[in-house]
């Protein structure tokens, strides 16, 4: 995440619950991820958790951009 990007967060985060709920939503992905990648080994279903949250955290990186872009211009 950029700089300008996190400045934005922390300036109307507290007024815009999309962007707020959008921000805290990926930061979970970034932190169930970690606890991921930190494995050495990883079972069949961890792998497909893993693609799915990935798959969830992208998405939600998408609308982030998009709430990200009202503030921008």
């Amino acid at each position: 995440m950029e700089e300008r990007d996190l400045k934005i967060i922390e300036q109307y985060g507290e007024t815009d619950s999309e962007l707020k709920t959008l921000w805290e939503e990926h930061m979970l992905f970034e932190r169930q991820l970690a606890k991921f990648e930190g494995k050495t080994y990883l079972t069949p279903a961890e792998e497909q958790e893993m693609k799915t949250l990935k798959k969830q955290k992208l998405d939600g990186k998408t609308k982030l951009a998009a709430a990200l872009d009202k503030y921008k211009n």
